[in-house]
């Protein structure tokens, strides 16, 4: 078809044009909107909007048409017609008459994730009620996923996203449930990198406590991070602190200690899903790299950083080689893979569980605080406080079925 060949597009009915809302509902079986459509196809009706759903096998299905036009075909004949045919399938109609199309969905519009296992009525009631004394409309709720938790997803307008954000996370805290809210745009469907911290994040172990034990000096290594977390010992201090004390250890013991780590469960699910939609992920650790680097090669990763342990003739010498990954170091590591992937810090999204990972979380466009201490959830963006590493997905708009199809297809 040439471009002159090419009709003129149908203008958005006015608020002036007459329209009709036709709803169906009962019980779901195959060829209902078909059918549906194919009635309302004999009055020359055009389709301004349509909204289905399906919950536990009953249907609701709306379409907002324009009123007959042909002088042969009154919007009676139609009603009549239409009512005829439902009952025909045991399902109820009801037909409204209006003016226009929707009304316009306000400025300022965001995702908002709910997590909850369980997800009760009460705190759904409680976040729908958040959302509205924010000046909020839902415009849409539908669900992600049913296990490992049930993630439902809001559709908000009328709202700026920070503020929602602010007001979201007060009350998810106090609720027990894990709520993200993010910007909708097109940006949410872009590339994106995902950058996560190591040790009780990507995976439930502390890397220098497995080599600690290899070393017969848990206890010691133990008070070391005691005095880190009492303040102290800055990071640096303590790892070095740390790592003297692995002085001596056969470089043997990195085989075991590789052998011992225990991936996060729902690690490898959201790493295979990720790279099947096209994202690139990433570590940063303060842990080690000869942990670190078999972990890229096992799962694929597209980056990975950490403190690398110096071995001398077979031996740990006690210290680290090059600059140390701490606080700082792992939010300028987040910047840097971003350049190289070619994705804006904006759509980079961090994972982690400790106050060494807030400039990253702070820094990403997404930071998601991971079976975190109080202060980093206060501080991050969102929190997921389930031990499922893959319900980060839902907070990106994953829905089960697609990871369970990325997972189908995975080599």
């Amino acid at each position: 078809m040439s471009a002159s060949q090419i009709p003129p597009a149908t203008a958005v009915p006015g608020d002036d044009v007459p329209t009709l809302l036709v709803k169906i509902f009962g019980k779901d079986r195959p060829g209902i909107t078909a059918g549906l459509f194919d009635t309302l196809a004999a009055y020359g009706v055009d389709v301004v909007d349509i909204e289905q759903v399906v919950t536990r096998g009953r249907i609701v299905l709306c379409a907002l048409v324009t009123t007959p036009t042909d002088a042969g075909a009154a919007e009676g004949d139609l009603r009549a017609t239409v009512h005829s045919w439902a009952e025909s399938l045991r399902l109820q109609a009801e037909i409204i008459s209006g003016r226009g199309d929707n009304r316009p969905r306000g400025t300022g519009r965001s995702h908002v994730t709910v997590l909850g296992h369980p997800l009760t009525a009460e705190s759904t009631a409680a976040i729908a009620a958040c959302i509205t004394g924010t000046g909020g409309n839902i415009d849409r709720i539908f669900r992600l996923a049913k296990y490992p938790v049930t993630a439902v997803e809001f559709e908000v307008s009328g709202v700026a996203t920070e503020p929602l954000r602010t007001a979201l996370v007060t009350e998810a805290a106090a609720l027990g449930v894990d709520v993200a809210v993010v910007s909708s745009g097109l940006q949410r469907r872009a590339q994106r990198l995902v950058v996560m911290d190591v040790d009780s994040t990507l995976i439930q172990d502390e890397v220098i406590e497995l080599f600690a034990a290899h070393a017969g000096c848990e206890a010691e290594v133990a008070e070391v991070t005691a005095q880190a977390m009492r303040g102290e010992l800055d990071f640096e201090q303590s790892l070095h602190a740390r790592v003297a004390l692995l002085k001596g250890i056969d470089e043997s013991v990195v085989d075991k200690v590789r052998a011992e780590v225990r991936l996060t469960p729902g690690a490898r699910t959201l790493i295979r899903t990720l790279k099947r939609l096209g994202y690139q992920v990433g570590v940063v650790s303060g842990g080690f790299t000869q942990v670190t680097d078999d972990l890229m090669e096992r799962l694929g990763l597209d980056f990975a950083s950490a403190n690398t342990l110096e071995v001398v003739d077979g031996k740990l010498t006690g210290r680290v080689v090059g600059d140390v990954v701490d606080r700082a170091g792992k939010a300028r590591l987040l910047r840097q893979f971003a350049a190289e992937a070619g994705v804006p810090l904006a759509q980079t999204v961090a994972i982690g569980d400790g106050a060494n990972d807030l400039d990253m979380l702070n820094a990403a466009g997404l930071g998601v605080a991971f079976n975190a201490k109080p202060v980093v959830r206060e501080a991050a963006h969102t929190a997921v406080n389930v031990p499922f590493l893959d319900t980060v997905l839902y907070l990106l708009g994953v829905t089960r079925e697609e990871v369970e199809a990325a997972e189908t297809h995975s080599d």
